[in-house]
């Protein structure tokens, strides 16, 4: 299962608007965790902003679940809002080179620090404990060992979130609202042995069976389903987002990447080989949501999920394989 990631390639094509049938204040009054929604102000530097609440809302449709609509027309390059992470982790090979909280790229003076858990500051040591304070008390080896040589990153942020609800920072079921991966028969053993080992070390740090009576078998195959098919992959583009749209030097590496993280607003968004809008992130793991086109009221917002300079087969290939769906938007079925 991949993550969701950054576009490469737009265009300004019309798109079919869809139903709505339900607020997005209705699907907010379901949420257990704090969500940024905030709009970012003119004076951000971010593109231009009305203020004030994010102009859309979240609802349902009859042929795509929830979806994400315009509540007024939002221009070109318009910054329609932020969002921080529910959860988030570094990937391992750039466990010491990025914050451990917010993913930030550490100086090189901060790379040199004789510590196993960086931070780019205080402010994220400090937002860390929310973790960070249960997450050093367990010997992660075996477990992080496990992951690298089998190439998994989503168990690390359901190791995360484990410690998060063992921290009391958020409920066990935060991320119930998000929609869940079919876990097949074959992959059930590995999620087996992924739990296994993650029961086993906090088991060995002492934690008490109070503590990790949520930590079911039923509880980390759930986490992992929506973490699989919910998580996006953290470009850092590291320079201003001024004139994204435009600008080619925009276009991001695969180094680029530096962790996951999961947010509920963002997932939300559904895909489109030809989207209008586009999900950044400059220097840190907090989400900016930009429009690549004029968006009329009414219309659906909708991102890539991959990259979408591939030709027609390639995509639905990746799409059918990586996300599970078969992509029938306007693009895949004109053949481009």
């Amino acid at each position: 299962m991949l993550s969701r990631t950054s576009w490469r390639w737009w265009s300004s094509s019309s798109r079919r608007r869809i139903q709505i049938v339900s607020s997005y204040t209705d699907v907010l009054q379901l949420l257990t965790v704090p969500l940024s929604t905030a709009a970012a102000s003119p004076a951000g530097g971010e593109g231009v902003s009305h203020g004030g609440p994010p102009p859309i809302r979240v609802a349902l449709t009859e042929s795509a679940g929830r979806a994400v609509f315009a509540t007024r027309r939002i221009g070109i390059g318009e910054l329609i809002h932020t969002a921080k992470p529910i959860v988030s982790h570094p990937s391992l090979s750039n466990i010491s080179t990025v914050c451990n909280f917010c993913l930030k790229r550490l100086k090189p003076i901060d790379v040199s620090q004789a510590q196993d858990t960086r931070f780019c500051s205080g402010q994220c040591m400090a937002q860390s404990k929310a973790f960070y304070e249960v997450e050093k008390k367990v010997d992660w080896s075996t477990y992080h060992n496990y992951c690298r040589s089998q190439s998994l990153k989503y168990p690390l942020l359901v190791k995360r979130l484990a410690c998060m609800v063992i921290a009391g920072a958020v409920s066990a079921d935060c991320l119930d609202i998000l929609q869940p991966e079919y876990l097949s028969p074959e992959s059930i053993s590995r999620v087996e042995a992924e739990y296994g080992l993650l029961r086993n070390a906090l088991d060995a740090a002492h934690f008490t069976n109070e503590d990790l009576k949520f930590l079911t078998k039923q509880w980390y195959s759930g986490m992992l389903a929506r973490v699989r098919i919910n998580a996006f992959r953290i470009e850092l583009l590291g320079v201003s987002a001024e004139n994204l749209v435009s600008s080619a030097a925009a276009l991001l590496d695969a180094e680029a990447a530096v962790g996951n993280a999961v947010y509920i607003l963002p997932s939300f968004y559904n895909h489109d080989c030809d989207p209008n809008a586009h999900i950044l992130w400059i220097d840190n793991v907090d989400a900016k949501l930009k429009a690549l086109c004029n968006i009329e009221e009414g219309e659906e917002l909708r991102i890539c999920y991959i990259d979408a300079s591939m030709d027609r087969y390639a995509r639905q290939s990746l799409l059918l394989n990586g996300f599970g769906f078969k992509c029938s938007c306007d693009r895949c079925e004109s053949g481009d």
